[in-house]
């Protein structure tokens, strides 16, 4: 069996404000307080459940306390209110986001280090997570110890800077995907997102990720118009050439949905950020690179 279903596993649903925004999160167990405080900050439109338990524990044996949370409009976490969207490439090009900006969002995991008791954390962002991640380390400087973007465009690209990043006929399917699939099936649904996203010289756990879904409250990704509301939200701060924490930059070659060129040019916009390629990874991270990327990051908290 795939160490993603195996335990120890999370800790009950524990919830964190940011105004009237309340943001569902959880710790590994056993939670070990001697560890250095990790924050893994979750990808467009998914529940944090997608992170793989066994890559939380797989950092965990590498001296990190590991929590994750749902981002705003996913998850178990606040969804806002319907707003008018043309989709996930309409939100990209337009100049305003419909509902909160991208510093509302980084907002947002400071809220959460608030309720974990954490001054400051490790952060490991995936996809949009990693974007996130890097918006989190410009406006919170102070909270954040090392970064960690995996699978990311630049955090402060928008429009057409994103757009010529990512792959549209895999947005346009996940897009199509929240549209037509009916939330009775969203263990379905899920497989068959995952199998849109996997890494294609690793076999996908379809028993993992349906063991996965079921557990899960809320997946995350059937409503189109969350995904739209997260990934238009507009970033108005500075430059990720800003960043001065030590940064690690993560990228599978096979990305089906961000080309490695945006991992590439994260790394060298930000000074002294090292880029790693995953050669036959997609837009996720499987169960054969957990060890070696939980070494990555120690590496990086290291020094």
């Amino acid at each position: 069996m795939s160490r993603h279903a195996t335990s120890p596993a999370w800790s009950p649903t524990r919830w964190a404000s940011n105004g009237e925004v309340r943001l569902g999160y959880d710790r590994l167990t056993p939670e070990d307080t001697s560890g250095e405080p990790l924050l893994l900050v979750t990808g467009l439109g998914v529940a944090r459940h997608w992170w793989p338990t066994g890559l939380a524990r797989a950092l965990a044996a590498r001296g990190f306390a590991v929590a994750r949370y749902d981002q705003r409009d996913g998850g178990e976490s606040t969804h806002l209110p319907p707003t008018a969207s043309a989709g996930p490439i309409g939100a990209l090009l337009r100049k305003r986001g419909d509902a909160y900006t991208a510093e509302d969002m980084a907002d947002d995991a400071v809220a959460v280090l608030d309720a974990l008791g954490w001054d400051s954390a490790h952060l490991f962002g995936q996809s949009l997570g990693g974007a996130v991640a890097q918006r989190i380390a410009l406006r919170h400087p102070g909270r954040v110890r090392t970064l960690t973007s995996a699978s990311a465009v630049p955090g402060d690209s928008a429009g057409p800077a994103t757009l010529r990043h990512i792959r549209l006929r895999t947005l346009a399917r996940l897009a199509r995907m929240g549209r037509s699939l009916a939330p009775e099936r969203h263990v379905e649904s899920g497989v068959a997102l995952a199998r849109l996203l996997h890494s294609p010289a690793h076999p996908l756990d379809e028993r993992a990720i349906r063991t996965m879904l079921a557990a899960t409250p809320d997946p995350g990704f059937l409503d189109a118009r969350s995904q739209s509301r997260q990934i238009g939200a507009q970033w108005s701060g500075p430059g990720i050439e800003r960043i001065a924490v030590p940064t690690l930059v993560l990228h599978g070659l096979d990305d089906p949905l961000v080309k490695p060129s945006a991992g590439r040019a994260v790394a060298a916009r930000i000074p002294g950020a090292r880029f790693v390629p995953l050669p036959g990874v997609g837009h996720d991270l499987p169960e054969p690179v957990w060890d070696d990327v939980a070494r990555q990051v120690r590496r990086l908290a290291d020094g």
